[in-house]
């Protein structure tokens, strides 16, 4: 039997449609490594390549996070309508599997490690159940090496991507991830990721953890980053700007081979990110963080989400002179978006305050509630008004034309970021 994983593309005209850079779904690929032996597999990634509804296969497989999912309930009546069997997970679907449900006949709710191959079962058996919910939290001495060998010919700019913790302990109001993968964070024997580095050490030099916060333990980090010392890697992750406290684990890190790091700045004002729960977050520190990042060797993504209340009009030209007193080497500004699961989404519903339910449009990119300091055409301009000017030739100077080891990474992404905002913006104006 045969089953077709499938990662719905993100809608063209739209930033992150535009982004010539593309990762591969690791979460299919962890799939995939569950999937029994007597299962052929194969994925079909829309943003690499046309979806063939007409595909060889037994059951279709969709992933999709809360823009993707009108696509995703498209491409599923299309496999549909040709009478295959089609189910969804991801952070949608687990969120509101009731509406998932009307458009797939299975929905896997939460992590799927444990419950994917329960439905595999079912399904041979002509049981298929219509949901599916993981019977407890997977054991991460199992989480399974993933079958990378689903991403070839794809040509994705890398697929060194793993995993080694799951979950935050932190609560932030606008993330997801904690509804998805709690806040107790779980941690894969440092043994079990060095083993699979030595693996891919073969394939590319370059490695992204997707770990939310790969940090947040410095008992386990130190020895990763120790381990991995000599081994070649070139790597990126996610880490508090807090980070920059910890000299002997940053001095690890950067020794091991990061040259770049995710950090959620969120906001430079300081009772905005009480009210969202970023409690780590100094504002006045941020500078010499920031600079104590790059004296070891690692660069910023750094991230400032757009729209929370405390912001006025005169928010967006503060957060880029910042970014640029600070050399920021890249950055994302993430309009405030009140995704389904999330404590923002229920305060901002209890207050009546959201006014699009289009699940298109919480790409980040648009506004889909009430702000309080400023309209909603205010926040859109400003957004649209901050990516421009960040990624102008004249600030990407400014930030990133001293040279330093990060650049190598950084400089392609500006590149990058600024070509797909001006795709979006030509769409706009069309």
């Amino acid at each position: 039997m045969k089953i077709l994983f499938v990662a719905p593309g993100w809608p063209r005209g739209r930033l992150w449609g535009e982004l010539g850079f593309k990762f591969p779904s690791l979460a299919l690929a962890a799939l995939a490594a569950v999937t029994p032996p007597e299962w052929d597999v194969a994925l079909c990634d829309e943003s690499r390549g046309a979806i063939d509804f007409n595909a060889p296969c037994d059951l279709v497989a969709i992933t999709a996070m809360t823009p993707q999912a009108p696509r995703a309930y498209e491409i599923a009546a299309g496999f549909r309508s040709r009478g295959k069997t089609v189910v969804m997970g991801g952070f949608h679907a687990s969120n509101l599997p009731d509406e998932a449900l009307g458009h797939v006949d299975a929905v896997v709710v939460g992590e799927g490690e444990l419950s994917w191959p329960l439905l595999l079962a079912d399904f041979q058996a002509g049981r298929l159940q219509r949901l599916y919910r993981s019977p407890g939290l997977l054991p991460m001495a199992s989480i399974p090496v993933a079958r990378r060998e689903i991403f070839a010919g794809k040509g994705y700019l890398l697929t060194n991507t793993l995993q080694t913790t799951r979950g935050c302990p932190f609560d932030c109001e606008f993330c997801s991830v904690t509804a998805f993968y709690g806040r107790k964070y779980r941690e894969r024997p440092v043994e079990a990721v060095l083993a699979e580095l030595e693996t891919l050490r073969k394939a590319n030099s370059f490695a992204f953890f997707v770990d939310d916060n790969l940090v947040a333990d410095r008992r386990y980090a130190l020895p990763l980053f120790r381990g991995m010392k000599g081994m070649g890697f070139k790597w990126l992750s996610h880490a508090p700007i807090d980070f920059a406290g910890d000299e002997e684990l940053m001095r690890a890190a950067g020794e091991s081979g990061c040259i770049g790091m995710f950090v959620g700045f969120e906001s430079l004002d300081q009772e905005a990110l009480a009210a969202m729960g970023k409690v780590t977050n100094s504002s006045s520190a941020f500078l010499d963080q920031a600079r104590k990042f790059r004296d070891h060797g690692i660069g910023i993504l750094g991230s400032f989400v757009l729209g929370y209340d405390g912001d006025t009009p005169d928010s967006f030209g503060r957060i880029l002179r910042f970014c640029e007193e600070a050399r920021i080497e890249a950055a994302i500004f993430p309009i405030l978006t009140p995704y389904p699961g999330t404590a923002v989404r229920r305060r901002l519903e209890a207050e009546g305050r959201i006014t699009s339910n289009d699940w298109r449009d919480y790409d980040m990119g648009h506004v889909t509630f009430r702000p309080t300091k400023m309209t909603a055409r205010e926040l859109q301009e400003g957004h649209d008004w901050l990516n421009r000017s960040f990624y102008s030739f004249g600030s990407m100077w400014r930030r990133i034309g001293k040279l330093h080891r990060s650049v190598q990474v950084f400089g392609p992404m500006n590149l990058g970021f600024r070509s797909a905002i001006r795709k979006s913006d030509k769409t706009k104006a069309s």
